[in-house]
């Protein structure tokens, strides 16, 4: 019940910040930050879409790191938030690939190219859908609930091939802009926009993390009255 409170507490902080960041980022993508010489406008679609890239990485390293944590304790909690963080990192990495396809069509002329970045980039979503329909299939069985979190682990692997993929292969993709090394800079206006979009999106992460968990919570709960209820009677 104390973690169930420190959930809503967090929750409800977060989503304070969540709302005054939002805002103040939407100002700067559509107002605040200049227009791209040569994209224009469809450019500002950059703000929403490598935020989205940060953000699902983030989600897979936390679904990473607590499978590990579970794996060593069998504590049940820790392949909670596993799942949840790998919902919410679906998620983004749908948002990336969505948003990638609106740029890539004003940019490339098509939709979509089996280039190395998307390529990798759309594997790291299959393997996490599949991680979650594994997890999803097994229920509480703590045997499929072990496999399922070695499996998170070994699919963080694709994490850095797609970050570095564009270094590796050749590819038409844009060069890295946040650490990207020489001749990657962007005007001081688009980077702190950028900055303050990442921000947004990490709080962004860890709200719906808060709100998955509490959900968690609140079916743990249900089901141990569903038990109490058929226990009493019998």
């Amino acid at each position: 019940m104390k973690k169930y409170f420190q959930l809503e507490k967090m929750q409800t902080m977060s989503g304070y910040l969540l709302l005054v960041l939002m805002s103040y980022n939407l100002y700067n993508i559509f107002i605040f930050v200049p227009t791209e010489k040569t994209m224009g406008i469809v450019q500002r679609i950059f703000y929403f879409h490598v935020p989205s890239g940060i953000a699902a990485f983030l989600a897979f390293f936390v679904v990473a790191g607590y499978s590990i944590a579970f794996l060593k304790t069998r504590n049940r909690w820790y392949d909670r938030v596993s799942f949840a963080s790998a919902e919410l990192g679906v998620l983004f990495s749908t948002g990336i690939l969505v948003t990638g396809m609106l740029w890539a069509k004003p940019a490339w002329n098509t939709y979509w190219s089996w280039d190395p970045r998307l390529t990798t980039m759309l594997i790291l979503w299959f393997i996490y859908v599949a991680y979650m329909m594994v997890r999803d299939f097994v229920g509480d069985d703590e045997r499929g609930a072990r496999f399922a979190a070695v499996f998170a682990i070994v699919g963080v692997v694709d994490v850095p091939i797609v970050y570095f993929s564009i270094r590796w292969w050749r590819t038409i993709h844009p060069q890295p802009v946040v650490m990207g090394g020489e001749g990657s800079g962007l005007h001081p206006d688009m980077t702190y926009t950028l900055m303050i979009s990442m921000l947004t999106f990490f709080v962004l992460y860890f709200y719906m993390l808060c709100a998955r968990l509490r959900l968690e919570k609140s079916r743990e709960r249900l089901n141990e009255l569903k038990k109490e209820a058929a226990l009493a009677d019998v």
